[in-house]
């Protein structure tokens, strides 16, 4: 259910840049501005989250960050009223510090209900029922945010700026009753996980309590795999946020006909290979090693990106609405991987993996200033980059390296089947 939940925040950004791109009369830069914000909170609740669960526990810790994701929704209202692009930024902000706090509770909590050797596909299929939320996002969007009535440069510029305030205040008030129904599923779902009987897991502890952060970091920043992991998921991520983010705008500049909604259906696609491929990964996971699943999956990625940076037309639309069915499995195959053997500094790992997430602010910034200052098409030359390193860390990077004495290499405690 969480899983599913906060796919609802994420994706409904790339429905957001297009919509507040026309409102405000934004660049492609200042609109992934969207992503900057929204990416941000999470890198900077990541780590106060790893401290905030290690007093909570995962449970509380879940239900806070519930209870934040409803704050930053409601926020949309008043960010609609007034029309002020800084309040939705704020409001993009504070949802994000919520769901960071639910990425670092549920991710490693999946991982950790069942036998370590089978974390990664556990992981993986949690992870399928965020992609279904992904899948139903764009067609949430396309239905209540999305204005079927869009006028060319020209006929803004004919009319009076009467007529220009009121369509853009009709346009804006578009957001308000969607992200007033997710704070209200968001505050029911809090309430249903408060009073839910669930296990608490702990890891062995061989650390001292009154150990300081930075000791910590400094005693986690040892195990190589981690680090390795923790700048995958940062270009990962940049490279998934990024493609996903100018689907729309893609598919626009490929056949300038196309409207804001039937450029959207290019993302719908994008996104239901994203689902069908985390699911089928799964399943394949029983059979195929996971890196050895996410080298291959990285490795068709970066043909995908390549057909995108040359190809034309049909090929090149189909291409970047394939990638999502690449992009699937990377998220939890290199988190499940990266915390694999940290024993007592599991939860600092994943609020560091989870702080890697900063790369959804980080890369799509750098893909609007190029797209700004030569084409969308060379833009995507950065996820490019990024799927390199996930095929590196795919074939050799994910190998646990070993830990300098003095810092033991403690297993995790599991739950039995």
């Amino acid at each position: 259910m969480l899983f599913f939940l906060w796919a609802l925040g994420v994706n409904l950004n790339d429905i957001l840049i297009p919509h507040l791109k026309k409102v405000f009369n934004l660049t492609d830069f200042r609109s992934s501005l969207i992503q900057t914000a929204f990416f941000g909170g999470y890198f900077l609740s990541a780590v106060p989250a790893g401290r905030l669960l290690e007093k909570l526990g995962y449970q509380r810790g879940i239900v806070v960050g519930l209870l934040t994701c409803a704050i930053g929704a409601l926020l949309f209202i008043p960010a609609a009223s007034v029309r002020v692009y800084g309040l939705f930024l704020l409001a993009l902000f504070v949802m994000a510090c919520g769901q960071g706090v639910l990425e670092v509770a549920a991710n490693p909590y999946v991982t950790l209900l069942g036998p370590a050797e089978s974390s990664e596909r556990r992981l993986n299929l949690a992870q399928s029922f965020n992609s279904v939320g992904a899948v139903i996002t764009p067609f949430i969007g396309a239905a209540f945010i999305l204005s079927a009535l869009e006028y060319s440069p020209a006929q803004l510029a004919s009319m009076s700026p009467a007529q220009i305030e009121a369509y853009r205040a009709a346009v804006i008030s578009t957001v308000k009753m969607p992200y007033l129904i997710i704070a209200g599923i968001f505050l029911a779902v809090a309430t249903m996980i408060f009073l839910a009987h669930l296990p608490e897991i702990g890891e062995q502890s061989s650390r001292p309590k009154e150990e300081s952060t930075i000791s910590e970091l400094m005693g986690i920043l040892r195990y190589g795999h981690l680090v390795k992991g923790v700048v995958a998921e940062f270009f990962y991520v940049g490279a998934q946020v990024g493609v996903a983010s100018f689907v729309i705008r893609f598919a626009q500049h490929i056949s300038p006909d196309l409207s804001q909604k039937a450029a959207s259906s290019y993302l719908k696609v994008h996104l239901i290979g994203f689902m069908i491929g985390r699911f089928s990964g799964s399943y394949m996971m029983k059979r195929i090693a996971a890196p050895r699943l996410l080298s291959f999956f990285a490795l068709c990625a970066l043909v995908c990106l390549t057909l995108v940076l040359s190809g034309s037309g049909a090929v090149a639309l189909w291409a970047v609405a394939l990638i999502g069915f690449f992009h699937s499995i990377m998220f939890p195959t290199i988190f499940a991987l990266s915390i694999k053997r940290l024993g007592p500094f599991t939860k600092l790992g994943s609020s560091l993996l989870v702080a890697s997430i900063i790369g959804g602010a980080f890369f799509p910034g750098i893909m609007g200033f190029i797209s700004d200052h030569s084409s969308i098409r060379e833009a995507f030359f950065v996820p490019l980059v990024c799927q390199a390193y996930v095929l590196y860390f795919a074939l050799s990077g994910y190998k646990p390296v070993a830990v300098p004495s003095g810092t033991p290499l403690t297993e995790m405690t599991s739950v039995p089947e």
